[in-house]
């Protein structure tokens, strides 16, 4: 019987997990659109207001408009005269104290991980943590730079090692090059090794072999 109920949780387990993360989304993505709705209404003539609080009942439209919203603002910031009005936005928000703290923190962490020009979380190492002769998998983020990289004789690599099964906490660390081994694995499927703790294993012998041949 332990068995049985054990088997049954690990085949709808997933499912479940899916969808809360997706019902999560859906509905903070309409407290986002009822929001813009709410402030639409507030200055749009009466008139509007039936044909707004139609808009607010109909199913999916938020995710809709938020994915044009998303398409329009790429197309406008990637333009010479888009790129100018992001520009003087992040210097508005920059004098802003507080406020500037925490928005040029995001923007500089939002850059490094998702521009395409970027070298961010694109690659998957094996390094020694947290003691040598322990393992462990983390994705390099780029090289030390500025007074840092001054006190550091070498090839250096900057490195982030996730938490598991939590990989959006972890440790920033800079390590030789010579003590990190390249992995063959994509990082999606680095990510899936850490969060299973080891129970899904890549298809690539790389991980098992990457020590080892370091080694010898």
């Amino acid at each position: 019987m332990k068995r049985y109920l054990i088997a049954g949780l690990l085949a709808w387990l997933p499912l479940a997990i899916t969808v809360w993360v997706l019902s999560w989304l859906l509905g903070a993505t309409d407290s986002l659109f009822l929001w813009m709705l709410q402030a639409a209404e507030a200055v749009l003539p009466a008139s509007v207001a039936p044909l707004i609080a139609r808009l607010s009942h109909v199913p999916g439209l938020s995710i809709l408009v938020l994915a044009v919203a998303m398409l329009l603002t790429g197309m406008f910031v990637t333009n010479i005269f888009g790129q100018w009005w992001l520009r003087q936005w992040d210097n508005l928000l920059n004098r802003i104290p507080i406020v500037k703290s925490i928005y040029s923190s995001v923007k500089q962490v939002s850059d490094t991980l998702f521009s395409t020009n970027g070298n961010a979380f694109r690659e998957a190492v094996l390094v020694q943590y947290p003691r040598a002769g322990s393992w462990t998998i983390a994705f390099v983020t780029g090289r030390p730079g500025g007074e840092v990289a001054e006190h550091l004789q070498g090839d250096w690599l900057s490195v982030y090692v996730p938490t598991t099964p939590n990989p959006t906490s972890g440790f920033f660390l800079m390590v030789p090059r010579a003590d990190v081994v390249e992995l063959d694995m994509s990082v999606d499927q680095a990510l899936k090794y850490v969060i299973s703790m080891g129970v899904v294993v890549p298809p690539q012998s790389a991980l098992l072999d990457a020590p080892r041949n370091q080694t010898g």
